[in-house]
């Protein structure tokens, strides 16, 4: 990584995936893709080895900045909070083992969500994997078969063929979405809704939470 705010947490109990690096964790709506609108829990966890220059949660790069918590922590606290998906996003969650995380959100109920890059090998049990691959880092080989939601972030017009090369790679069950990117949604919004038009199999994501302003 050449970017030094680019930093996981590397210490024995983050690597045996019992405690994790949190930058937040919050109870809200989901606000993209296939469960937009449902009631979530929201565990950010604090590291990224991608860096995408527009990314709206910068301050999740560098996990050395952040608390290491116990899992038991961590679910115990989403316990607390009525709505039964956790999503676990971050940064990069990947980057860390996140089997003893999925296994004690399981024993409590939840069903785990995954949002991530697919730049590392896949760890953990999920009911939904949300994969939204970046041109700043290649998602490792054969991510795009565990999708069952595939999110591309356009940022401009050439995005829309870059997304049909991963689209290619996903099962026929892979949900498709176009997300514009937030800062430049009145340029892409027009082009992504006239494209989804021509191409009925993709779909349009909306990040709905920002224009509802929450979390």
């Amino acid at each position: 990584m050449n970017n030094p705010a680019l930093q996981p947490v590397r210490s024995p109990l983050v690597a045996s995936g019992g405690h994790l690096p949190v930058m937040e964790a919050f109870a809200t709506l989901q606000g993209e893709g296939v469960y937009s609108g449902q009631a979530a829990y929201f565990i950010r966890l604090a590291g990224c080895d991608v860096g995408c220059t527009w990314c709206d949660v910068k301050e999740s790069w560098d996990g050395t900045r952040h608390p290491v918590r116990s899992v038991e922590e961590i679910v115990a606290e989403a316990a607390r909070q009525p709505a039964r998906i956790a999503v676990v996003t971050g940064g990069e969650p990947l980057l860390y083992q996140l089997g003893p995380l999925t296994a004690a959100l399981r024993r409590a109920g939840f069903r785990t969500h995954l949002e991530t890059s697919g730049s590392s090998p896949l760890s953990g049990e999920w009911h939904h994997i949300c994969f939204s691959p970046k041109k700043f880092k290649a998602p490792v080989e054969g991510f795009h078969q565990l999708a069952d939601e595939l999110k591309v972030v356009v940022f401009n017009k050439h995005d829309l063929q870059w997304a049909e090369g991963h689209a290619e790679k996903t099962r026929p069950q892979c949900a498709l979405y176009l997300q514009p990117e937030w800062e430049r949604r009145d340029a892409m919004l027009p082009v992504v809704v006239d494209y989804c038009k021509a191409h009925p199999r993709w779909r349009i994501s909306l990040q709905a939470h920002k224009y509802m302003n929450i979390p």
